[in-house]
């Protein structure tokens, strides 16, 4: 859809992102089939399936959030915004709100698929906080011994990219809960600047922090949707 903005075909998953896509596909599809009936455990398989599909569509806009902001960054060629045209601040805005919606929507998606997780693991998460993030899910199944595994391998995803998701993170915190975030950097690049000039952000610093964010989206998704799928397993208070 983002691409039709640049005059461009809209994009075709390949690689990595198609097989993540095709197993949360199969899954999907399996638990519409399992949903079949009106029973109690088959309503619930097509909350799942509802799930897993609202899952692609979250990853379907991460992507694109993440290549609009990377198309108006390549258009950045100064270092302060004092220094645009008109023409170039209306990219850099646009970057702007593309970065931001693609750092949200990352940790909305990881949250969301905590949430799956969670239910059909049977992890019991909401025990031990109420509000929980995907984090808090990962560390509740690294201790839960059935699924300990799995998680050793999504931890492994985590820590590749630990220093990345701490910075997305520090940005969403700031962006939602204090300040916009790129309104913070100019305020730090200006107090630290002898001429007062606020800089741009390091966009391309930025940039290689979304790229590593969204790989480690989808080998998570990917890694959990094929546990899910090789376990068979239905809604796990169904014994």
């Amino acid at each position: 859809m983002l691409r039709a903005l640049f005059g461009e075909p809209p994009r075709e998953w390949e690689g990595h992102p198609l097989d993540t896509v095709q197993t949360i596909e199969r899954f999907a599809r399996l638990m519409h089939e399992k949903g079949a009936g009106e029973a109690g455990a088959a309503v619930r398989y097509r909350r799942y399936a509802i799930l897993a599909e609202g899952l692609l569509r979250s990853m379907d806009e991460l992507e694109q959030s993440k290549y609009a902001a990377r198309r108006y960054a390549l258009k950045m060629t100064k270092t302060s915004v004092d220094e645009m045209s008109s023409a170039e601040r209306l990219d850099y805005y646009r970057h702007v709100y593309y970065d931001k919606n693609t750092y949200i929507r990352l940790f909305s998606l990881l949250d969301k698929l905590g949430m799956l997780l969670n239910e059909m693991l049977g992890l019991r998460t909401e025990k031990i906080k109420a509000h929980f993030s995907y984090f808090t899910v990962l560390r509740t199944m690294r201790a839960h011994g059935p699924h300990a595994h799995l998680a050793e391998r999504l931890a492994e995803w985590k820590e590749k990219h630990q220093d990345a998701l701490n910075r997305l993170r520090n940005r969403r915190n700031t962006e939602i809960h204090h300040m916009n975030a790129e309104l913070q950097d100019d305020l730090l690049h200006s107090l630290n600047s002898d001429e007062g000039t606020a800089r741009l952000e390091n966009i391309e610093a930025n940039m290689r922090d979304l790229e590593a964010g969204w790989e480690m989206a989808c080998r998570t998704l990917d890694l959990s949707f094929r546990y899910l799928l090789k376990t068979g397993r239905g809604p796990a208070h169904d014994g």
